[in-house]
Protein backbone atom coordinates (compact mmCIF):
# COMPACT_ATOMS: atom_id res chain seq x y z
CA UNK A 1 0.00 0.00 0.00
CA UNK A 2 2.75 2.36 0.56
CA UNK A 3 4.33 1.24 -2.16
CA UNK A 4 1.16 2.55 -4.34
CA UNK A 5 0.92 5.84 -2.79
CA UNK A 6 4.67 6.56 -3.27
CA UNK A 7 4.30 5.42 -6.63
CA UNK A 8 1.04 7.71 -6.85
CA UNK A 9 2.89 10.79 -5.38
CA UNK A 10 5.68 10.91 -7.87
CA UNK A 11 3.49 10.29 -10.93
CA UNK A 12 1.66 13.44 -9.25
CA UNK A 13 4.75 15.61 -9.30
CA UNK A 14 5.72 14.30 -12.59
CA UNK A 15 2.46 15.68 -13.59
CA UNK A 16 2.62 19.07 -11.85
CA UNK A 17 6.44 19.80 -13.23
CA UNK A 18 5.09 18.69 -16.89
CA UNK A 19 2.30 21.23 -16.48
CA UNK A 20 4.24 24.52 -14.92
CA UNK A 21 7.04 23.64 -18.12
CA UNK A 22 4.49 23.83 -20.37
CA UNK A 23 3.00 27.14 -18.43
CA UNK A 24 6.40 28.87 -18.52
CA UNK A 25 6.57 27.76 -22.09
CA UNK A 26 3.28 29.29 -22.87
CA UNK A 27 4.02 32.26 -21.38
CA UNK A 28 7.28 33.32 -23.46
CA UNK A 29 5.92 32.45 -26.25
CA UNK A 30 3.10 34.31 -25.59
CA UNK A 31 4.98 37.32 -24.76
CA UNK A 32 6.75 38.71 -28.31
CA UNK A 33 10.55 38.81 -28.03
CA UNK A 34 10.31 42.43 -28.93
CA UNK A 35 8.45 43.37 -25.64
CA UNK A 36 11.36 41.47 -23.66
CA UNK A 37 14.01 42.98 -24.96
CA UNK A 38 12.21 46.63 -24.82
CA UNK A 39 11.22 45.90 -20.87
CA UNK A 40 15.42 44.66 -20.32
CA UNK A 41 16.72 48.13 -22.15
CA UNK A 42 13.85 50.29 -20.12
CA UNK A 43 14.94 48.71 -16.60
CA UNK A 44 18.66 48.86 -17.95
CA UNK A 45 18.45 52.37 -19.40
CA UNK A 46 16.69 54.28 -16.24
CA UNK A 47 19.44 53.74 -14.08
CA UNK A 48 22.22 55.39 -16.75
CA UNK A 49 19.63 58.09 -17.53
CA UNK A 50 19.40 58.63 -13.67
CA UNK A 51 23.53 58.65 -13.75
CA UNK A 52 23.72 61.23 -16.42
CA UNK A 53 21.43 63.55 -15.17
CA UNK A 54 23.77 63.97 -11.48
CA UNK A 55 26.74 64.05 -14.41
CA UNK A 56 24.87 66.75 -16.16
CA UNK A 57 23.79 68.87 -12.75
CA UNK A 58 27.42 68.42 -12.05
CA UNK A 59 28.97 69.99 -15.09
CA UNK A 60 26.38 72.66 -14.27
CA UNK A 61 27.52 73.44 -11.28
CA UNK A 62 31.29 73.74 -12.01
CA UNK A 63 31.20 74.97 -15.36
CA UNK A 64 30.97 78.32 -13.99
CA UNK A 65 27.78 79.30 -13.90
CA UNK A 66 27.06 79.23 -10.88
CA UNK A 67 30.55 80.42 -9.50
CA UNK A 68 33.41 82.53 -12.12
CA UNK A 69 36.31 80.76 -9.32
CA UNK A 70 39.31 78.73 -10.42
CA UNK A 71 38.65 76.47 -7.68
CA UNK A 72 34.70 75.61 -8.71
CA UNK A 73 35.91 75.26 -11.81
CA UNK A 74 38.61 72.60 -11.22
CA UNK A 75 36.08 70.23 -9.72
CA UNK A 76 34.94 69.97 -13.36
CA UNK A 77 33.95 66.19 -14.64
CA UNK A 78 36.31 66.35 -17.24
CA UNK A 79 39.21 66.85 -14.87
CA UNK A 80 38.07 64.06 -12.60
CA UNK A 81 37.81 61.20 -15.62
CA UNK A 82 41.25 62.67 -16.51
CA UNK A 83 42.74 62.39 -13.52
CA UNK A 84 40.89 58.96 -12.76
CA UNK A 85 42.44 57.51 -16.24
CA UNK A 86 45.75 58.57 -14.97
CA UNK A 87 45.28 56.52 -11.30
CA UNK A 88 44.78 53.45 -13.67
CA UNK A 89 47.05 53.80 -16.07
CA UNK A 90 50.15 54.49 -13.90
CA UNK A 91 48.80 52.01 -10.92
CA UNK A 92 49.34 55.09 -8.14
CA UNK A 93 45.90 54.60 -7.04
CA UNK A 94 46.35 50.56 -6.42
CA UNK A 95 48.30 50.66 -3.40
CA UNK A 96 45.41 53.21 -1.43
CA UNK A 97 42.94 50.66 -2.75
CA UNK A 98 43.91 47.70 -1.74
CA UNK A 99 45.22 49.27 1.96
CA UNK A 100 41.52 50.58 2.39
CA UNK A 101 40.06 46.72 1.40
CA UNK A 102 42.38 45.32 4.04
CA UNK A 103 41.09 47.57 6.79
CA UNK A 104 37.50 47.36 5.76
CA UNK A 105 37.90 43.56 5.44
CA UNK A 106 39.41 43.05 9.08
CA UNK A 107 37.16 45.44 10.53
CA UNK A 108 34.14 44.39 9.33
CA UNK A 109 35.64 40.69 10.63
CA UNK A 110 35.69 41.51 13.75
CA UNK A 111 32.52 43.10 13.87
CA UNK A 112 30.76 39.99 12.64
CA UNK A 113 32.94 37.72 15.03
CA UNK A 114 31.40 40.17 18.32
CA UNK A 115 28.07 40.89 16.73
CA UNK A 116 27.17 37.56 15.52
CA UNK A 117 27.31 35.73 18.90
CA UNK A 118 25.64 38.72 20.99
CA UNK A 119 22.90 38.60 18.36
CA UNK A 120 22.42 35.38 19.08
CA UNK A 121 22.56 35.44 22.32
CA UNK A 122 20.13 38.57 23.20
CA UNK A 123 17.65 36.60 20.18
CA UNK A 124 17.55 33.65 21.82
CA UNK A 125 17.55 34.75 25.33
CA UNK A 126 14.67 36.81 26.22
CA UNK A 127 16.33 37.73 29.37
CA UNK A 128 19.73 38.70 28.19
CA UNK A 129 17.42 41.13 25.73
CA UNK A 130 15.82 42.41 28.30
CA UNK A 131 19.27 43.30 30.00
CA UNK A 132 21.52 44.40 27.23
CA UNK A 133 18.51 46.71 25.46
CA UNK A 134 19.36 49.67 27.56
CA UNK A 135 22.85 49.68 27.39
CA UNK A 136 22.99 48.56 23.54
CA UNK A 137 20.43 51.72 22.24
CA UNK A 138 22.41 54.23 23.72
CA UNK A 139 25.96 52.88 22.70
CA UNK A 140 24.72 52.65 19.19
CA UNK A 141 23.36 56.30 19.47
CA UNK A 142 26.96 57.47 19.71
CA UNK A 143 28.86 58.75 16.62
CA UNK A 144 31.89 56.81 16.07
CA UNK A 145 33.81 58.96 14.86
CA UNK A 146 33.05 60.15 18.37
CA UNK A 147 35.46 57.69 19.51
CA UNK A 148 38.25 58.96 17.46
CA UNK A 149 40.56 60.30 20.81
CA UNK A 150 39.86 57.56 22.15
CA UNK A 151 41.01 55.13 19.19
CA UNK A 152 44.50 57.16 19.22
CA UNK A 153 44.99 57.42 22.89
CA UNK A 154 44.29 53.36 23.42
CA UNK A 155 45.99 52.33 20.11
CA UNK A 156 48.37 54.86 18.53
CA UNK A 157 48.19 55.90 15.18
CA UNK A 158 48.13 53.20 11.99
CA UNK A 159 46.28 50.69 10.85
CA UNK A 160 44.89 49.45 14.53
CA UNK A 161 42.86 52.87 15.16
CA UNK A 162 41.30 52.49 11.82
CA UNK A 163 40.01 48.55 12.29
CA UNK A 164 38.68 49.79 15.53
CA UNK A 165 36.56 52.71 13.93
CA UNK A 166 35.29 50.41 11.74
CA UNK A 167 34.50 47.68 13.99
CA UNK A 168 32.20 49.88 16.54
CA UNK A 169 30.40 51.21 13.70
CA UNK A 170 29.71 47.79 11.82
CA UNK A 171 29.12 46.26 14.65
CA UNK A 172 25.54 47.11 16.12
CA UNK A 173 23.83 46.10 12.00
CA UNK A 174 25.43 42.94 12.76
CA UNK A 175 23.96 42.65 16.22
CA UNK A 176 20.84 44.04 15.85
CA UNK A 177 19.77 41.59 12.61
CA UNK A 178 20.84 38.51 13.78
CA UNK A 179 19.13 38.53 17.31
CA UNK A 180 16.07 39.70 15.17
CA UNK A 181 16.72 36.72 12.88
CA UNK A 182 16.59 34.73 16.16
CA UNK A 183 13.76 35.88 17.67
CA UNK A 184 11.72 35.55 14.56
CA UNK A 185 12.36 32.06 14.09
CA UNK A 186 9.67 29.55 14.18
CA UNK A 187 9.67 27.84 17.24
CA UNK A 188 8.74 24.52 15.94
CA UNK A 189 12.17 24.02 14.90
CA UNK A 190 13.35 24.90 18.32
CA UNK A 191 11.06 22.61 19.96
CA UNK A 192 11.46 19.84 17.59
CA UNK A 193 15.79 19.93 17.46
CA UNK A 194 15.53 19.70 21.63
CA UNK A 195 13.07 17.07 21.10
CA UNK A 196 15.33 15.08 19.07
CA UNK A 197 17.97 15.61 21.47
CA UNK A 198 19.87 18.87 20.69
CA UNK A 199 21.77 20.52 23.07
CA UNK A 200 22.30 24.31 22.97
CA UNK A 201 25.54 23.93 20.76
CA UNK A 202 23.78 21.83 18.40
CA UNK A 203 21.00 24.14 18.15
CA UNK A 204 22.66 26.77 17.41
CA UNK A 205 25.34 25.49 15.04
CA UNK A 206 22.48 22.83 12.97
CA UNK A 207 19.33 25.27 13.84
CA UNK A 208 19.65 28.74 14.50
CA UNK A 209 22.72 29.60 12.33
CA UNK A 210 21.71 28.26 8.92
CA UNK A 211 18.11 29.84 9.60
CA UNK A 212 19.68 33.53 9.90
CA UNK A 213 22.20 33.91 7.63
CA UNK A 214 19.96 35.86 5.48
CA UNK A 215 19.44 38.56 7.91
CA UNK A 216 23.00 38.18 9.39
CA UNK A 217 23.73 39.35 5.20
CA UNK A 218 20.89 42.20 5.50
CA UNK A 219 23.47 43.07 8.59
CA UNK A 220 26.22 42.53 6.67
CA UNK A 221 25.07 45.19 4.14
CA UNK A 222 24.09 47.45 6.58
CA UNK A 223 27.18 47.57 8.13
CA UNK A 224 29.93 47.51 4.77
CA UNK A 225 27.39 51.19 4.46
CA UNK A 226 28.77 52.38 7.75
CA UNK A 227 31.86 51.19 7.59
CA UNK A 228 32.77 52.59 4.21
CA UNK A 229 31.74 56.37 5.76
CA UNK A 230 33.81 55.57 8.53
CA UNK A 231 36.63 54.54 6.68
CA UNK A 232 37.47 57.84 5.16
CA UNK A 233 37.42 60.32 8.10
CA UNK A 234 39.51 57.53 10.02
CA UNK A 235 42.34 56.92 7.70
CA UNK A 236 42.85 60.41 8.34
CA UNK A 237 44.40 59.75 11.97
CA UNK A 238 47.71 59.33 10.49
CA UNK A 239 47.94 56.34 8.01
CA UNK A 240 49.85 56.72 5.04
CA UNK A 241 47.97 54.95 2.47
CA UNK A 242 44.55 54.01 2.16
CA UNK A 243 41.57 56.64 0.11
CA UNK A 244 40.83 58.98 3.27
CA UNK A 245 44.87 59.47 3.04
CA UNK A 246 44.53 60.27 -0.60
CA UNK A 247 42.05 62.88 -0.51
CA UNK A 248 43.72 64.67 2.49
CA UNK A 249 46.98 64.32 -0.04
CA UNK A 250 45.39 65.76 -2.66
CA UNK A 251 43.47 68.69 -0.94
CA UNK A 252 47.40 69.78 0.46
CA UNK A 253 48.70 69.67 -3.11
CA UNK A 254 45.34 71.61 -4.57
CA UNK A 255 44.66 68.99 -7.00
CA UNK A 256 40.90 68.85 -6.78
CA UNK A 257 40.68 66.46 -10.26
CA UNK A 258 42.71 63.83 -8.86
CA UNK A 259 40.46 64.70 -5.22
CA UNK A 260 36.91 64.59 -7.13
CA UNK A 261 38.83 61.32 -8.81
CA UNK A 262 39.33 59.79 -5.57
CA UNK A 263 35.60 60.30 -4.50
CA UNK A 264 34.47 58.50 -7.52
CA UNK A 265 36.52 55.52 -6.53
CA UNK A 266 35.29 55.40 -3.44
CA UNK A 267 31.64 55.69 -4.52
CA UNK A 268 32.46 52.98 -7.34
CA UNK A 269 33.79 50.60 -4.56
CA UNK A 270 31.17 50.77 -2.00
CA UNK A 271 28.43 50.60 -4.56
CA UNK A 272 30.11 47.24 -5.92
CA UNK A 273 30.28 45.74 -2.09
CA UNK A 274 26.89 46.42 -1.75
CA UNK A 275 26.28 44.99 -4.53
CA UNK A 276 27.64 42.26 -3.91
CA UNK A 277 26.06 41.42 -0.77
CA UNK A 278 22.93 42.14 -2.09
CA UNK A 279 23.44 39.41 -4.99
CA UNK A 280 24.26 36.85 -1.81
CA UNK A 281 21.70 37.67 0.37
CA UNK A 282 19.62 37.16 -2.48
CA UNK A 283 21.12 33.56 -3.05
CA UNK A 284 20.66 32.14 0.53
CA UNK A 285 17.50 34.14 0.93
CA UNK A 286 14.76 31.16 2.54
CA UNK A 287 12.10 33.20 0.83
CA UNK A 288 11.52 32.61 -2.65
CA UNK A 289 9.83 36.01 -2.99
CA UNK A 290 13.36 37.36 -3.28
CA UNK A 291 14.83 35.74 -5.95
Amino acid sequence: MSEAMRTEGRLAEQVRDKADADTETAQSVGVPVASRWSARLRNAGIPVIGFLVILLFWQLLTSGLVSESTIVTAFQPRNAFRELIGFFVSGVIYSHIFASLERIGLGLALAVAIGVPIGIVIGHYRTAERASSLAFQFLRMISPLSWMPIAIIAFGVGNNPVIFLIAIAAVWPMIINTAHGVSSLDQRWIRAARTLGANEWKLVRMVILPAVVPDMLTGLRLAVGLAWVVLVPAEMLGVSDGLGYYILDTRDRFNYGELMAVILIIGVIGYALDQLIRLLRVHVSWDQGER
